[in-house]
């Protein structure tokens, strides 16, 4: 079994597609959405349902992070290298306190917190 898909809502597509772009490369865009094919997964970001929606934290119940899988210690020095070409905030390559593996978080515009894992 595979995750067929992931959708995040997001208040301003524009900024969060130009974001995700800087490390999963050019968005497919649609109308009211962008989306990447990452593996067999497509990963995608639109607006919310509901207009009045709230900023995203992490510790309410649903999402608490998304971790894109990489495969390389040398992978993951890439992808903290492009991270900080786009001059994003992040992490710096971590260890996990738990698997004791390296990775690296950040968060999107809206506060969604993403992980780089090493697994």
């Amino acid at each position: 079994m595979f995750i067929d898909h992931i959708v995040i809502s997001v208040r301003n597509l524009k900024a969060s597609t130009k974001f995700y772009s800087a490390f999963l490369g050019k968005a497919k865009m649609g109308k009211e959405d962008a989306h990447w094919i990452l593996g067999d997964t497509k990963f995608f970001i639109t607006f919310p349902y509901k207009k009045s929606a709230r900023k995203f934290d992490k510790h309410n119940l649903g999402l608490n992070h998304i971790a894109f899988r990489v495969k390389t210690l040398a992978e993951l020095k890439s992808y903290e290298r492009e991270l900080n070409k786009s001059s994003m905030t992040h992490s710096g390559i971590t260890v996990d306190k738990y698997s004791k593996k390296e990775f690296i978080w950040l968060n999107d515009p809206d506060g969604i917190r993403l992980e780089f894992y090493l697994r």
